[in-house]
């Protein structure tokens, strides 16, 4: 092969962008491939996220910026973060009364929550004794592994 027809088979490849390029002409065989700097790793937008359509007949809300309020400080103490991902439920069974709320005390090894995890059911427990200061978390929320879920005082 050439040297024109290899400076040509370059050219295309750095224009046309692409990262490899193989020819085979009877015995001879060229690999053309190159590095694109910065594109080692994929950047992926977030989700977007769009507002629910209003039912028919419901009154049009007006889409004004309202000013964003910071959000109250959580209280300071050990914060119990989830271990995987799952949901959560603050109680052993619909209906029943929540395993811990706001100002009651617990042991380490008391039971917290249950989060349910590709069908099994998790038993959370406190890793240390002290008052629950604040739950962070709803009966049936989704969570993601580490996301903070009760704070001990």
């Amino acid at each position: 092969m050439d040297l024109r027809k290899l400076k040509k088979l370059i050219d295309l490849v750095q224009e046309s962008g692409i990262a490899e390029l193989e020819i085979t002409e009877g015995e001879e065989k060229v690999r053309i491939s190159r590095s694109v700097a910065g594109n080692a790793a994929t950047m992926f937008a977030p989700p977007q996220y769009y507002p629910m359509p209003q039912p028919v007949g419901a009154p049009a809300t007006a889409a004004v910026a309202e000013p964003v309020e910071a959000e109250p400080a959580q209280p300071e103490g050990h914060i119990v973060k989830s271990p995987m991902v799952g949901t959560v439920y603050r109680s052993p069974s619909p209906g029943a009364k929540s395993f811990v709320e706001v100002g009651q005390s617990v042991n380490a090894g008391e039971t917290l929550c249950i989060i349910e995890a590709m069908k099994l059911m998790n038993e959370i427990e406190a890793d240390q004794g002290g008052v629950i200061k604040a739950v962070l978390v709803e009966n049936g929320q989704p969570v993601e592994y580490g996301e903070p879920l009760f704070i001990i005082g």
